[in-house]
């Protein structure tokens, strides 16, 4: 039974709504930071037969110690299992993507089918959205991270990180103190101690709250235009391809939605602002220009997009080498 102190109080009415709103079975994130034993702490006490999945990613001395805290501290706060998932982490993409891609395929692996909520909080958000605004990539990029993403569930995205360091004082829980968070190196890092705090004094405070209910706002907009852009994608579709004539008049913002979800559908991979603006201008500001070459194709070639006799269509073009090696 947990106490019924402020900050406990406020994380578990959280978590109750979540549950709610998003019924069936739930497995829980856990670091061992405070914001994860937070949430682990009120999940175990709103869900039933709730197992914890901590994930040892090996990249610090110590780290299975660690691993075997955290699973320790989730028993004793109510769940029914904790279990520690052992990782080997690449180095693609930098060791914080890397880290990131190792953590969350190891927790789809375990879930079994079960929701995985984890524990980013509003501050988190916050972050996420300028992020987001530094890479200049349109609403998509702005709009944060969803409460509900299956197979992730966020229910703490309205909750400060100050209140989940209080729930650990309340429950008398030493967190761990994950020494990336504070290694400037990380951009992310920077933005907590440096840049966030700074816009909060020049601002007169409320920033971090500001920047999440804009991201609320533009992610309930784009859920409109991706229906939109959902209905014209079928209209277009012909075959593998799309009709260039459907497309042409439909506003600029539900156009590119509907290529960004085609071009998706056909492999491509973290598409820039500026890959979906070369295939939109193939539709609307036709000049006879050649193909777009776009992110996702597969090593040895190029996923390009073109327009021939009215469609655009999705080829695979392969280096002379790999040609030989894929007939």
């Amino acid at each position: 039974m947990l106490p019924s102190l402020p900050a406990i109080l406020e994380v578990r009415q959280a978590v109750r709504g979540w549950l709610a709103s998003h019924p069936g079975p739930v497995m829980v994130a856990l670091s061992g930071g405070a914001d994860s034993l937070a949430l682990t702490s009120a999940v175990a006490a709103e869900a039933t037969d709730v197992e914890a999945l901590v994930v040892d990613h090996g990249l610090q001395v110590g780290s299975a110690a660690v691993a075997a805290t955290a699973a320790e501290h989730a028993r004793s706060l109510g769940c029914a299992r904790a279990r520690v998932l052992r990782v080997s982490v690449g180095s693609e993409g930098g060791i914080e993507a890397a880290a990131r891609r190792a953590r969350y395929d190891a927790l789809d692996a375990a879930r079994s089918g079960a929701a995985v909520l984890v524990a980013h909080t509003l501050d988190d958000q916050a972050e996420t959205v300028l992020l987001g605004l530094s890479r200049g990539s349109g609403p998509r990029s702005i709009a944060g991270m969803a409460p509900w993403d299956s197979p992730w569930g966020r229910p703490l995205l309205g909750v400060r990180r100050s209140v989940t360091r209080q729930v650990c004082a309340e429950l008398g829980i030493v967190p761990f103190e994950d020494p990336h968070n504070t290694d400037p190196g990380f951009t992310r890092v920077r933005l907590r101690h440096e840049v966030l705090p700074l816009l909060e004094d020049v601002l007169g405070g409320g920033v971090a709250q500001a920047l999440a209910r804009t991201a609320a706002q533009l992610r309930e907009d784009a859920a409109v235009l991706d229906d939109d852009a959902a209905v014209l994608l079928a209209d277009a579709r012909v075959g593998d391809d799309l009709d260039v004539t459907v497309l042409t008049d439909a506003p600029p913002a539900i156009r590119r939605r509907t290529l960004r979800g085609w071009m998706s559908g056909l492999g491509a991979r973290a598409l820039s602002d500026k890959q979906l603006r070369l295939v939109d201008d193939l539709v609307g500001d036709w000049r006879g220009q050649g193909g777009v070459a776009v992110s996702g194709a597969p090593a040895g070639a190029r996923l390009v997009v073109a327009r021939r006799h009215g469609r655009l269509a999705a080829e695979l073009e392969w280096s002379l080498r790999s040609s030989r090696e894929n007939p």
